[in-house]
């Protein structure tokens, strides 16, 4: 882990524990919301470079009806480039999931789902990036819990747990 001195103020921004955090969270809800289970942990590795990187979110379906090997063969640009991403992110995804289980916005079950304990303040206004980062994270939890598994969704995506 880099120390926080030791980070260009853009990643200490951009990739803080609070952030992984809340997008890991917000992917769990909506993978519950679909499955009534909890998302397997492996699952935030390839959310966060989905949601992070605003090509792919901006790719990103608008709903789950549409199988992540189409929107693979429709986004081959995004695909190519997201196992580098998906491995520079490893480091912020397991410290942003320490964050959340240390804040009590996460829960880790012992067959290695992880669950949201997160709710949003009544009232509280979101600012507008990060609502489009949290309700596409949600998205991708909902659409990645229609995989067969996370083996699946590993190798469609070019990654390897």
């Amino acid at each position: 882990m880099t120390a926080w001195s030791d980070r260009s103020p853009i990643s200490a921004v951009m990739l803080n524990p609070a952030l992984m955090a809340a997008i890991l969270a917000s992917a769990a809800q909506g993978h519950e919301k679909e499955t009534q289970q909890a998302m397997p942990w492996v699952l935030g590795f390839v959310t966060a470079p989905m949601v992070l990187h605003q090509p792919t979110r901006n790719a990103l379906p608008i709903s789950t009806r549409t199988h992540l090997g189409a929107w693979i063969g429709k986004n081959p640009v995004l695909r190519a480039g997201f196992p580098a991403r998906a491995q520079a992110l490893a480091e912020p995804v397991k410290e942003g999931t320490r964050f959340g289980l240390a804040h009590h916005a996460l829960t880790l079950e012992p067959d290695g789902r992880v669950r949201s304990l997160y709710r949003r303040p009544r009232g509280f206004k979101t600012p507008d990036e990060l609502d489009h980062m949290l309700r596409k994270a949600s998205l991708v939890g909902r659409w990645l819990s229609k995989a067969d598994s996370p083996a699946t969704v590993f190798a469609v995506l070019g990654v390897a747990p």
